[in-house]
């Protein structure tokens, strides 16, 4: 429940970046330091719900974490190019014409794409780390940590005018 609260914090946070342009918002858009901090919180959630759903063994625990630290590191710079583009969003919100709106659905599936592909690359670490039922299981966690934050930038940022 807690990590809920964080991802909704940081998704209303992130927010008023990407409707900066509209007429509608007043709020400010964030500092690269505040989202920074609001992804750190996020992303120490995560761990707690990871930890606390997956119920780790000692022997699972050492073997775990130190492949989840890199998947994190891998999701963070995808996380990255997820942030650049909704600031891009946002600053042509008001100005979109077709060519940036293509440029920007492009770099939106290459997001998606990259995501895929992080999962799929991690998948035999995970594995071999603790075992296939296991991991199927942190890869469920994993999924549902992200359709959340997903389904909340989703309600939050505003359809193409």
């Amino acid at each position: 429940m807690r990590v809920l609260v964080t991802i909704s914090a940081i998704c209303v946070l992130l927010i008023p970046i990407a409707a900066a342009q509209t007429t509608e918002v007043s709020a400010k858009p964030l500092t690269d330091a505040e989202i920074q901090l609001a992804r750190s919180n996020v992303q120490a959630d995560k761990n707690d719900i990871i930890s606390h759903t997956m119920q780790f063994t000692q022997a699972e625990s050492t073997a775990f974490w130190p492949v989840y630290s890199q998947y994190a590191r891998d999701q963070k710079a995808i996380g990255d190019d997820r942030v650049q583009l909704i600031k891009d969003y946002a600053q042509n919100y008001d100005s979109m014409d077709e060519a940036k709106a293509k440029d920007m659905v492009q770099r939106m599936i290459a997001i998606d794409n990259k995501t895929g592909q992080l999962r799929e690359s991690y998948w035999p670490k995970f594995e071999k780390a603790i075992g296939a039922k296991r991991a199927a299981k942190f890869y469920q966690v994993d999924n549902r940590l992200s359709m959340l934050v997903n389904l909340q930038l989703a309600s939050e940022i505003p359809l193409i005018p």
